[in-house]
C-alpha cells in the first residue's frame, strides 16, 4: 500500500482520549481505576431537554434539516447571544455544528489559507493545533504567565505578517483560568491593529466561580472579527449529543457552511430540538450543576493545598491544573499504575510540568482519588 496522508501522519492522537481509553482498558481488566482525565459532566442531561428530543422523534423529525441548523435553534442562539453575551447577532450569523470541536475545525478551514499562522495561548486544549494543521495553517504557541494565566504585551512577539487568527479559550481547558477584561481588551486591540480574526472558545462560560465571564465579541469593533464558539456539552451535560454552534460574520458563517455541506451535512435533526429546549427552557439546572461543581472544586483545591501542591487559578470549568516537580508524563503514569487514578499530563496541553485533573465526578469518587494520590506522593 502506498503511504497514507503525510498531513495526518504529522498530527498526534488526542492525549486526553488516549489516557481515558487506557484507564477503561484497566477497568475492563478488573482494576479499580478512577478516571479524572476527561472533561465530561457526570450529571444526566436535564429531563426537559431529553423529553424535547423524544417528542421530536415521535413527531417524525428524523429527516434532513437545513444545513446551518433548524430555524428555531438558530433564533434561540441569536437571542441568547444578544441577551447574555452582549453583542448583536442575527440567525444569519449562526451555524449549528456537531459539537463545539466541529465548529472550531470549520472555523479554521473557513479562515486559514495554506501557511497562515494562528496563535494559540498555552496551556491550550489539545485539538486547536490539529484543527489548524488540517486546515493548512501553522500553529504558533504563546505561553501565558504561569502565575496569572493572563495575557500581557509579550504576545506581540508572536504576531507576524503571516498571522491570521488568535485562538482564546476562557474559561480555560485545561487551566480553569478566566481571562479578565484587561486581557481581552489587549487581544481586541491586537486583532484590530493587525486585521486579525479571533476565535473565542466559550464552551465553559456557564461554569465560573467568583469571577465574571466576558465575551470577546462584546468589545467595540470585535463582533465583526470574532468567531464565538459554544455548545451544549458542558453547561447542559449533553456531551454525547454532539451539538455545538458558532456565531460570526455572515461571510465566515457562509464558508463554514460550505465545509459542513460537504462533510456532516448538518447536525442530527432530532438532537437540535433538544438544543432549543436547553436554551429556551428552565435554566435552574445549570446553576444546580454549577454549585455542585463549585463544592467539588473547593474540596479538591483544599486537599491539594494540604498536600503542599500548587495549582493554576481554578476560576472556571471543572479542572484543577496542578504544578508538579519533574516529568509530568512519568508522574501521570505513576499515578495511574500505583494509585489507579488517571489524570492528563500537561505536556498534552503544551505546558510540561503540570497535570490536569477533572473534578467532574462525585464527592465520594473525588475523596477516594485524593486519598490514593496522597498515599503515592
Amino acid at each position: 500500500m502506498r503511504p497514507l496522508s503525510s498531513k495526518l501522519a504529522a498530527i498526534a492522537p488526542s492525549a486526553t482520549i488516549e489516557i481515558t481509553d487506557k484507564a477503561r482498558k484497566m477497568q475492563a481488566a478488573g482494576i479499580d481505576v478512577i478516571s479524572l482525565s476527561i472533561g465530561e459532566p457526570d450529571f444526566p442531561t436535564p429531563a426537559h431537554i431529553t423529553a424535547a428530543c423524544i417528542d421530536a422523534l415521535n413527531r417524525g423529525e428524523t429527516h434532513y434539516a437545513p444545513g446551518k441548523g433548524i430555524p428555531s435553534l438558530l433564533s434561540a442562539i441569536s437571542a441568547k447571544i444578544e441577551a447574555e453575551n452582549g453583542f448583536s447577532c442575527t440567525p444569519d450569523e449562526v451555524i449549528v455544528t456537531c459539537g463545539a470541536k466541529d465548529a472550531i475545525y470549520e472555523a479554521c478551514e473557513a479562515v486559514l489559507s495554506a501557511g497562515d499562522e494562528a496563535v494559540i495561548l498555552d496551556p491550550s486544549w489539545v485539538s486547536y493545533e490539529p484543527c489548524i494543521q488540517i486546515a493548512g495553517g501553522v500553529p504558533v504557541h504563546h505561553p501565558l504567565n504561569q502565575k496569572t494565566f493572563q495575557v500581557d504585551d509579550t504576545i506581540l512577539e508572536t504576531i507576524t505578517p503571516q498571522t491570521r487568527m488568535i485562538i482564546i479559550n476562557s474559561p480555560s481547558n485545561p487551566s480553569g483560568s478566566v481571562l479578565n477584561r484587561e486581557s481581552l481588551r489587549l487581544i481586541s486591540d491586537i486583532c484590530k491593529d493587525h486585521d486579525l480574526i479571533a476565535l473565542s472558545d466559550e464552551i465553559y462560560e456557564k461554569l465560573v466561580y467568583g469571577q465574571i465571564h466576558f465575551s470577546l465579541g462584546m468589545f467595540p469593533g470585535m463582533a465583526e472579527r470574532t468567531i464565538t464558539v459554544n455548545g451544549f456539552s458542558k453547561a447542559y451535560a449533553m456531551t454525547g449529543w454532539r451539538l455545538g454552534y458558532a456565531v460570526a460574520p455572515k461571510e465566515i458563517i457562509g464558508y463554514m457552511n460550505r465545509v459542513q455541506q460537504h462533510t456532516i451535512s448538518h447536525p442530527t435533526t432530532f438532537a437540535m430540538y433538544g438544543g432549543v429546549a436547553a436554551l429556551c427552557g428552565p435554566q435552574q439546572c445549570i446553576e444546580e450543576m454549577r454549585l455542585e461543581f463549585e463544592q467539588r472544586r473547593q474540596f479538591v483545591l483544599n486537599r491539594l493545598m494540604d498536600m503542599g501542591m500548587s495549582y493554576a487559578p481554578a476560576d472556571g470549568a471543572f479542572y484543577a491544573y496542578i504544578q508538579v516537580d519533574g516529568d509530568d508524563a512519568a508522574i501521570a503514569a505513576r499515578w495511574l499504575e500505583e494509585a489507579h487514578v488517571a489524570v492528563t499530563p500537561g505536556v498534552a496541553f503544551n505546558t510540561p510540568g503540570w497535570l490536569r485533573m477533572s473534578y467532574a465526578a462525585s464527592m465520594d469518587t473525588l475523596s477516594q482519588a485524593m486519598d490514593r494520590i496522597e498515599r503515592v506522593i
